[in-house]
């Protein structure tokens, strides 16, 4: 059997063990066999091709597969939800004190509450919303000094 149909069944192996368990490790041994294929084609000798075989395993384990693992893993950071709301600019359409009231945010609207809860925001009044509780946004008119609210990012 030539050696390099014997290093193609060997990356297929791998390539099927990777699709079962997911970890990329076995990936880029499998590649590494792929590149032992390659050398065995080009007829060099069993050292060459384990050399070959290493050395890609090295590289690709340790060059590759973080770069690849940080893409596959990593989620990009958008709030979503009600956390995109937060910080949110909107217009009070119903007066809005601490127990109830209407505002509207980003073409929806919401059961709203003032903060601090002795305000009372009137209608028109530009809000931001502090947080929501439930299905009820918690806005405030002026800035509160010390309190750091995102415009619609995650912390």
């Amino acid at each position: 059997m030539p050696a390099e149909l014997i290093w193609f069944v060997v990356a297929g192996g791998l390539a099927v063990g990777e699709l079962l368990t997911g970890g990329l490790y076995l990936l880029m041994l499998a590649l590494a066999a792929l590149a032992a294929a390659l050398v065995a084609l080009l007829g060099a000798g069993v050292v060459w091709q384990v050399l070959a075989f290493v050395v890609a395993a090295g590289g690709l384990t340790f060059g590759l597969r973080p770069i690849a693992r940080r893409h596959l893993i990593s989620t990009p950071q958008v709030a979503t939800g009600t956390a995109a709301l937060i910080g949110a600019d909107g217009v009070v359409v119903e007066p809005v004190d601490r127990h109830d009231g209407r505002v509207k945010i980003r073409g929806e609207i919401w059961s709203a509450r003032a903060y601090p809860g002795d305000s009372v925001l009137p209608v028109g009044s530009a809000v931001r919303v502090l947080r929501i509780d439930g299905a009820t946004a918690i806005v405030h008119q002026e800035e509160i000094p010390g309190l750091d609210v995102p415009r619609g990012e995650l912390p």
